[in-house]
């Protein structure tokens, strides 16, 4: 069974849009990752999403919080596409699924702060905005579609893992296309959370950084129409492992991560010397990119093209994969007949301890067009998710 992904929607900190978001990639552009205080006790560099986002009309107002506003904006890129598999399936037939980590746990955040400041909990606050499956719920409401809807949380493999369940819905015969990515907004709960666990950068992120520190925690949304209709971009191979090994940190031999990325290579029908770049999960956690080098060394050698995009977005958490999912889709898709990469920003030196790869420097190019993509993404406990995606 031959699926597609038949369109995207996406904003971050990077972009308000997918054509912005790539040209300020693969231009090396940091300037989305500032400097704040709004979601910490001490200044940390953040990705925010700036763009001005649609309102939430009010017979939806017990789902109006900043995550949906970012799907819904997302939503609105692809519009004219939702509406054609709409029209052509009809609504019983359209199934949602969205990864998130954070949903709108922001309003709860401004709610107790407000309770506790002035006894008064804002007219405006529902529970159903912090609910996980606000998102998959609010999108199916505003576009009157009767299939399954959810939400997968499964920490930064969130929006992954909701491709994998996406498409288990067209193979049952469940759906004819599904609504599929994810969103995060920031939040003082998931900063003050990764500050505990030491795992905040103090500056600018640095992914495989000879002096890399941590995270730069950020939000954003992708959303991809998924279905049988023939499209130019095919997903083609999925690979999804756990290990279990530590709660919040990897095991530093990578075996699981491994077997992700070479259970989405067999799916693909796809050797490793016919991926022409990976996007790494490369967070710029001391453990993380040691060990993510590592499982990539031992299954790609050091030839491939890899980098991580997080040095310009940050780290969206539950929405990532589907953002760097994106990010090879416009890979795929735009005519880049050189087939200029994206450059693993880090303004630092690589560790010269870490495995050789080949990390894309700034203005690299491929030398013709890409065909073949691979994501990673990793999350607590050991959850992965590997994605392979192709010129069809």
């Amino acid at each position: 069974m031959k699926l597609y992904l038949n369109d995207l929607g996406m904003l971050s900190a990077v972009g308000d849009n997918r054509d912005e978001i790539i040209q300020r990639l693969q231009a090396g552009d940091r300037s989305g990752l500032v400097l704040t205080e709004e979601f910490s006790s001490h200044p940390v560099y953040v990705g925010e999403v700036r763009a001005e986002l649609p309102g939430i009309a009010n017979k939806y107002s017990v789902y109006d919080c900043k995550n949906n506003q970012l799907l819904l904006a997302a939503l609105q890129q692809i519009q004219g596409t939702v509406d054609e598999i709409i029209q052509r399936f009809g609504a019983d037939r359209i199934g949602v699924v969205i990864g998130t980590s954070t949903s709108g746990v922001r309003n709860t955040e401004l709610a107790i702060e407000s309770v506790a400041n002035r006894h008064i909990k804002p007219e405006t606050f529902h529970y159903k905005q912090q609910q996980l499956a606000a998102g998959a719920d609010f999108l199916a409401n505003h576009l009157a579609l009767k299939g399954p809807a959810y939400a997968i949380s499964t920490a930064c493999s969130s929006s992954g893992k909701a491709f994998a369940s996406a498409r288990r819905l067209i193979a049952l015969g469940l759906c004819d296309a599904v609504i599929v990515g994810g969103a995060d907004s920031l939040c003082r709960f998931t900063v003050h959370g990764f500050d505990a666990l030491e795992s905040v950068s103090k500056g600018l992120c640095k992914p495989f950084g000879q002096h890399r520190d941590g995270i730069n925690l950020s939000e954003g949304a992708a959303l991809f129409v998924l279905s049988k209709q023939p499209g130019e971009v095919e997903l083609q191979g999925i690979g999804a492992s756990s290990d279990a090994y530590h709660f919040s940190a990897p095991d530093p031999e990578g075996g699981a991560v491994i077997t992700a990325m070479q259970t989405a290579l067999k799916q693909a029908h796809k050797t490793a010397n016919e991926i022409d770049y990976i996007n790494l999960h490369g967070t710029a956690t001391p453990l993380n990119d040691a060990m993510e080098s590592k499982a990539v060394s031992n299954v790609f050698g050091n030839s491939v093209a890899v980098s991580s995009s997080k040095g310009m977005t940050g780290h969206a958490l539950g929405a990532a994969a589907a953002l760097e999912l994106g990010i090879c889709w416009m890979l795929l898709r735009e005519q880049n007949q050189q087939g200029l990469l994206i450059p693993n920003i880090n303004d630092d030196e690589i560790d010269s301890t870490l495995p050789s790869l080949n990390y894309i420097k700034l203005g690299q190019k491929l030398g013709r067009s890409i065909n073949t993509c691979q994501s990673n993404s990793f999350a607590f406990g050991g959850n992965n998710i590997s994605l392979v995606i192709g010129r069809a």
